[in-house]
């Protein structure tokens, strides 16, 4: 069920729960530069033979820098929502990006 928070529209109530979280521990001082559906290229557009291919990307839910510097990006996940083209994304954030996507579990 989708909401809005402070004007943003979250895909589901776990979504803006996490964004209240985070909103919190930036204003804390926990975290800094809190950033909201964040896109991010896994593989160009491509273009062989005249046949053409739209890039691949990978947009998440949430990404900041905690305390120590260190750039995080999360995603609030659910078992239906852990699909296996989210599955292989998070992997090829991995590979191409050196990337650990944090999955957080709302309930």
């Amino acid at each position: 069920q989708k909401v809005e928070i402070d004007g943003i529209k979250f895909d589901s109530q776990a979504e803006g729960k996490r964004y209240v979280q985070l909103k919190a521990l930036e204003t804390a001082g926990e975290i800094v530069d809190l950033r909201i559906q964040v896109e991010f290229q896994i593989l160009p557009a491509q273009d062989k033979f005249g046949k053409k291919e739209r890039p691949v990307k990978y947009v998440c839910d949430f990404s900041y820098r905690d305390r120590n510097g260190v750039h995080v990006v999360e995603d609030v996940k659910s078992a239906p929502t852990k699909t296996r083209e989210y599955i292989i994304k998070r992997k090829l954030m991995l590979f191409f990006h050196g990337i650990i996507v944090q999955e957080v579990m709302m309930s």
